[in-house]
């Protein structure tokens, strides 16, 4: 009797330890503790490359042609281009270029911007669309542009209409772009005392062929104006920008700038001619600017 005895007393100790284990508080959170909840995706890039090697030799000559006419020592320190001074190349990088030539001087800056979420909640290419979406307003794009035609009503090249009442009185009016009515009185011999009453808009009246508006005040051709690109990293626009440094001679900047996940790149491409006469062609200054974007995304997703 003593023997079953203290066997089952020691299966009581054992399954009361074990319990106990089991019912511990290990197993529970602490109050306050770190929560289960997901956090946001992290970007694509967690580093950037040396900017200064990224922009093939053959695009630099084109993109400083007055580099060509230098000695091959000089050369070679244009095509090296500056490096920006930055903090933290992990953050963000950037280089320029710079030549003279004897029609016009060029500049050249690329600069790229890994973003980075310190919020948990949210991740880092929603919070590059942000920096993004701040440097797109800050560009005041104009609005895409729905030309409709010739205005409705008389085109203004058209003859105007005329209607009288006969030679006898000599009266007449006379109505079209710029509307004039007139009416003229002739009494006795050896005199003609008339009156004219004329009326218009000074504008419409004023004579064709008056000084055409200087080269900056004259918008862009169709198809050129400073836009939203389509085709280019997750999104994209195109500033183009003509202005004038005193009596220099007017310089024009385009501005590429695109984003690709966590990162932002800006090309800045500007000419300047020699001559304050030149204007700088936005076609080919567009064109260039957006094949090195083109090109700068690319080796982003190599």
């Amino acid at each position: 009797m003593y023997l079953p005895g203290l066997a089952a007393l020691l299966v009581a100790v054992v399954a009361g330890c074990s319990g106990g284990g089991g019912d511990g508080s290990a197993a529970d959170p602490k109050p306050g503790g770190p929560t289960t909840a997901t956090a946001a995706a992290p970007g694509k890039y967690r580093t950037l490359r040396e900017p200064c090697g990224t922009v093939p030799r053959s695009m630099l000559q084109d993109l400083l042609p007055g580099a060509a006419s230098l000695p091959e020592d000089q050369q070679a320190k244009v095509y090296e281009g500056t490096a920006s001074v930055t903090y933290d190349t992990d953050r963000r990088v950037g280089c320029s270029w710079k030549a003279d030539g004897t029609d016009a001087s060029h500049q050249l800056m690329i600069d790229l911007e890994r973003v980075v979420s310190y919020d948990p909640e949210v991740s880092d290419d929603d919070r590059a669309q942000d920096v993004y979406t701040q440097k797109e307003t800050a560009a005041e794009l104009p609005p895409p542009s729905t030309s409709s035609g010739s205005p409705s009503g008389t085109p203004a090249g058209s003859p105007p209409s005329t209607s009288g009442t006969g030679p006898a009185n000599g009266t007449g009016a006379t109505t079209g772009a710029g509307t004039t009515t007139g009416t003229t009185t002739g009494t006795g011999t050896g005199t003609n005392p008339n009156t004219t009453t004329q009326t218009g808009s000074a504008a419409s009246l004023a004579p064709s062929g008056g000084p055409s508006a200087s080269p900056s005040e004259t918008p862009p051709a169709e198809g050129l104006e400073p836009r939203v690109l389509d085709g280019l990293g997750d999104a994209a626009f195109l500033d183009d920008v003509l202005a004038r440094s005193g009596s220099a001679a007017q310089h024009r900047t385009v501005s590429v700038v695109f984003r690709t996940s966590n990162v932002i790149v800006t090309v800045r491409y500007t000419e300047q001619p020699a001559f304050p006469a030149l204007v700088p062609d936005s076609g080919e200054l567009q064109d260039k600017a957006q094949a090195l974007a083109k090109r700068l995304a690319e080796e982003l997703d190599e």
